[in-house]
């Protein structure tokens, strides 16, 4: 299918950047290339390196920015090995990081890709095709307890024990294929009361496989944490979220990084000889206006924040 995708917080996030024309960018979520579009078009003698784990997602990209094609490089990568693939590109630090996190729009509306609950398809949901764990290996061969774990943890599924069960009972007699078998199985174990609310029932458990498939919230916290090493003073990095469990690392990371001496207050004087990396630009995350929500419903629970490199 064609790959289009409207970017969230895209103004935002692009002067949220202080793009200089003639500096170095990355963004290590490219997707769509919507905000890379955007930074490409305040360049002049300036770069931008656009990294994705998903090879339809790079050759959109490609067409989106031929426009711009001698301003810009393109990863084949996970966004995580940002140290190594500024490396292999011959720098070191650079002007500034974007990083547009979760699964964007084509990979969702593309049945055959898995991701999604409302259409049959084979169990994937692997951003980067190339890679060997997928949806089906998880959902039929992972211990009954770790699906539980990972449902709660990553889906903040309250009926985790039960659907895993479920699981469990069914994967027993016949393996589970499908999306569509996988979303009755998860019906089958869940109250009356839940099936009743607003939410599709297999929403949260959907999430909780796609990350753990695709080891997304790893990725967020070693990303993040190589993306402020590879920072130049004054380089800004701004990080997009779509739900509790990945905000709640970047805003960690973030915490973490600004702070300087580490030492018990009862220490008179320092010894760990640490200083603050970044400040933090944003105290609360920039969220979409009204008008964008109403335009893009998948911006409700978009978060925006930023940290510049000191």
């Amino acid at each position: 299918m064609q790959f289009s995708h409207q970017s969230v917080l895209l103004a935002e996030t692009v002067d949220a950047l202080n793009i200089r024309p003639d500096g170095i960018y990355l963004d290590g979520t490219l997707g769509g290339a919507g905000h890379s579009l955007q930074i490409c078009r305040s360049l002049t003698t300036g770069r931008l390196i656009g990294v994705d784990r998903d090879m339809v997602a790079l050759e959109a990209a490609k067409s989106r920015l031929r426009r711009h094609a001698k301003k810009v490089t393109l990863v084949h990568d996970n966004f995580e090995n940002v140290g190594a693939i500024l490396t292999a590109l011959g720098l070191d630090r650079i002007d500034g990081m974007l990083f547009d996190l979760g699964v964007s729009s084509p990979q969702l509306d593309d049945p055959a890709r898995g991701f999604s609950y409302m259409a049959d398809a084979p169990l994937d949901m692997r951003m980067d095709r190339s890679e060997g764990l997928t949806a089906y290996e998880v959902v039929n061969n992972w211990p009954r307890d770790e699906l539980k774990k990972i449902l709660f943890e990553y889906g903040e599924e309250r009926y985790a024990p039960q659907i895993a069960a479920a699981i469990d009972r069914v994967r027993t007699d016949r393996p589970i294929e499908t999306t569509l078998e996988l979303v009755e199985i998860i019906r089958s174990a869940m109250p009356p009361q839940a099936l009743r609310e607003k939410q599709h029932p297999a929403k949260r458990s959907f999430q909780a496989i796609r990350i753990a498939v695709n080891d997304e919230l790893g990725a967020v916290q070693r990303g993040m944490e190589a993306a402020i090493d590879h920072l130049k003073p004054g380089g800004r990095l701004a990080v997009i979220t779509f739900h509790s469990l990945e905000d709640r690392i970047v805003k960690n990371v973030f915490q973490d990084a600004a702070k300087g001496c580490i030492c018990p207050p009862s220490f008179p004087v320092c010894v760990c000889g640490r200083s603050p990396k970044i400040r933090v630009v944003t105290r609360k995350p920039i969220i979409a206006t009204v008008e964008e929500v109403q335009e893009n419903p998948r911006s409700r629970s978009a978060k925006l924040r930023v940290a510049e490199r000191l």
